[in-house]
């Protein structure tokens, strides 16, 4: 079906801040192969979802099409490892009919990623996304929890970059005393190898993490590091909303971007939603709490009723936590990073 001939006329939905709904976070499975020390720290127990307590593959493309409905036009599917769903091409599949949805993007650790691309591309995947914090193995240990092969990961970007995946963009959340050391290497492999760097300032998502503020390094100290050996220029935002602040190489062709929740808040734009792999409706990151949407699908809910409660909810939207969060407490309730998705 082509895309372009076919426009939906949507009401815009706002929030209370006027920030419509745009781009909708799926996360498809909860569990991990890795032990990000940002995410799931390894020296935590954790007990996940029962496959049957998941979305099914039905109901994730059911409710994209809801979505579709109040203006999302670009789902981004996450995890957990969203590699270790099988159905995961069905998934992609059932989306990628929707003429609505103009893009579709996973965030995956990229270990199965080579044994799986073609399914991916094959199903109509339109980007990819991989997290990658360091090139170091001792220090990639470390972030991610586990001795994995750093050549498996970089095979995946590489099979993927060969099938049309292009550009690439890597996430990399720095940790100060951590892999901050390792942003050089990064970033030249990145200029090498035609893949945009988004460097994440390290976030109290969760309550897993053990956050603290003097870990995070400002994304402005970042930009003036690597200015030294690759001078940076700022361009303009692809569309209203990118959460990154976007750089051109001066020297050389690529960009790199910079993610700044902690000390510079994009509240004020952010148009995301997300959707955990229970069926939670989340408003934003650092929510407490969601909507069920999965006990509606089960109890029989039609579309205009999951619809109207979510128009409800969404024009009720005042969620601002990074431009508050000196203001709150850490007693504060979050829901982890891979239960929502990132």
């Amino acid at each position: 079906m082509n895309k372009q001939m076919n426009k939906k006329v949507v009401k815009e939905i706002v929030d209370l801040r006027h920030r419509p709904i745009k781009d909708l976070r799926i996360s498809v499975i909860d569990a991990c192969n890795f032990r990000c020390s940002y995410c799931m720290p390894n020296d935590r127990e954790y007990k996940f979802m029962a496959p049957a307590d998941r979305l099914t593959s039905d109901e994730i493309i059911r409710l994209t099409n809801i979505f579709t409905d109040l203006g999302v036009d670009k789902i981004r599917l996450t995890g957990g490892e969203p590699l270790l769903r099988k159905d995961l091409g069905t998934i992609i599949k059932g989306i990628s009919e929707n003429p609505y949805v103009k893009d579709i993007a996973l965030t995956t650790n990229a270990y199965h990623l080579d044994n799986n691309v073609q399914m991916l591309k094959d199903n109509g995947l339109s980007r990819i996304t991989v997290s990658l914090d360091t090139l170091d193995p001792k220090t990639n240990a470390l972030m991610s929890g586990v001795k994995c092969e750093l050549d498996r990961i970089l095979k995946g970007i590489d099979h993927a970059q060969k099938l049309g995946f292009n550009p690439i963009k890597m996430n990399t959340v720095v940790k100060k005393g951590l892999n901050d050391k390792d942003i050089k290497d990064l970033v030249l492999f990145a200029q090498k190898n035609n893949i945009i760097l988004r460097m994440i300032e390290f976030m109290d998502v969760g309550n897993q993490n053990d956050w603290k503020l003097e870990n995070v390094i400002p994304s402005k100290t970042l930009v003036n590091q690597i200015s030294q050996y690759a001078p940076l220029e700022p361009i303009d935002p692809n569309y209203i909303g990118e959460v990154a602040s976007r750089y051109r190489f001066k020297d050389t062709q690529g960009e790199i971007g910079f993610i700044s929740s902690v000390t510079q808040p994009f509240c004020n734009s952010c148009n995301r939603a997300r959707i955990s792999a229970s069926g939670k409706f989340y408003k934003c990151l650092f929510s407490t709490d969601g909507l069920d949407l999965r006990k509606m699908l089960r109890e029989g809910a039609k579309d205009e009723e999951i619809k109207s409660i979510l128009i409800g909810s969404w024009t009720n939207r005042d969620d601002n936590y990074s431009e508050t969060r000196s203001q709150q407490t850490s007693e504060r309730k979050k829901i982890e990073m891979y239960e929502m998705g990132g």
